[in-house]
């Protein structure tokens, strides 16, 4: 936790994807007069629903939540903007006497509200014009070895066709002269998220979390996955590329509609990146001090969180 304030401590509620976040999130808003405040970095696009499995409208109506639906899916939305977004939402809900219940799955979301943001430049449009440009006439590839050359700690764990990092690590470069792995490093917090408590829902078994990510995939499928990425393609001037798009399970029905796919490899491709995404949760989580953590699969975590919240 950290240092006391005059208000009750927010619930920083994290975990990998299926585990059961958002319910226990609603059922820990709803014990302690709280509100919700999404850290996903998918919820915040207008249109993507089914994929981001966003609180349907009767959910929304029962508990407050906030940072859903703030942008076109064709606009960019970063970690600093986030801070900003997610500071003033708490700040509300304390202001009008209730908790703030911040859950979600997207870990550099509650990294930069924890730690603070890197001194990073903000983006600018003409430097990714000419890395964009450059790699419509090299590719991807070859722009990936050109950020070896200059920052071979981001370039290690970088694909090389992973365009949108690639970008932003050798935009830094040019426009600050010093590697994106050195800027990361500077870091300072910022106290005005005011007391909190980290809880988290952490399985052991992956084999019952790859079940649970399969049963989430097949329901977003029933659900009609496919038509909501049709609809935004038909609503919006997207490409592939665009963050919105590379969200796991857009990517895969977007490879899908344009015929690079059948059903059977959307759905195991869809669930292959879900765990993906999962394993890389897990990870930063484990890597994380003074977290409460609790299997969603053998405990029960609703009597867990209560008692943690009430104590706190």
């Amino acid at each position: 936790m950290s240092t006391s304030s005059r208000f009750p401590p927010a619930v920083l509620l994290m975990g990998p994807t299926a585990t059961g976040k958002s319910a226990l999130a609603l059922e820990l808003a709803r014990c302690f007069d709280g509100e919700i405040v999404s850290v996903d970095s998918a919820q915040v696009y207008r249109g993507m629903d089914i994929g981001t499995a966003k609180p349907d409208a009767e959910t929304r109506a029962a508990v407050s939540h906030h940072l859903l639906d703030l942008i076109d899916p064709t606009e960019p939305y970063s970690a600093a903007r986030f801070v900003r977004d997610a500071l003033a939402a708490v700040h509300d809900i304390r202001a009008r006497g209730k908790r703030p219940v911040l859950a979600g799955g997207t870990m550099l979301y509650f990294k930069a509200l924890l730690e603070g943001l890197s001194a990073l430049p903000t983006a600018d449009e003409t430097v990714r014009a000419e890395i964009d440009a450059q790699a419509s006439r090299d590719g991807w590839p070859v722009l990936h070895a050109e950020l070896m050359r200059v920052d071979p700690v981001t370039a290690e764990r970088l694909k090389p066709t992973d365009a949108q990092r690639i970008q932003r690590a050798l935009e830094v470069w040019r426009l600050t002269g010093m590697p994106l792995s050195q800027l990361q490093g500077q870091r300072q917090a910022d106290e005005t998220l005011g007391s909190y408590q980290c809880l988290a829902l952490l399985p052991e078994d992956r084999k019952r979390l790859h079940e649970a990510i399969a049963h989430r995939f097949d329901h977003m499928l029933e659900q009609g996955l496919v038509d909501e990425v049709r609809m935004l393609r038909s609503r919006y001037p997207l490409t592939p590329s665009m963050p919105s798009m590379r969200c796991v399970g857009y990517r895969q029905a977007w490879t899908y509609l344009d015929g690079g796919c059948d059903e059977a490899t959307l759905r195991a491709t869809g669930i292959a990146a879900t765990r993906q995404l999962a394993k890389r949760q897990i990870t930063w989580l484990r890597s994380m001090r003074n977290l409460s953590t609790a299997d969603p699969f053998t405990q029960e975590v609703s009597a867990w969180a209560r008692t943690l919240v009430a104590k706190a």
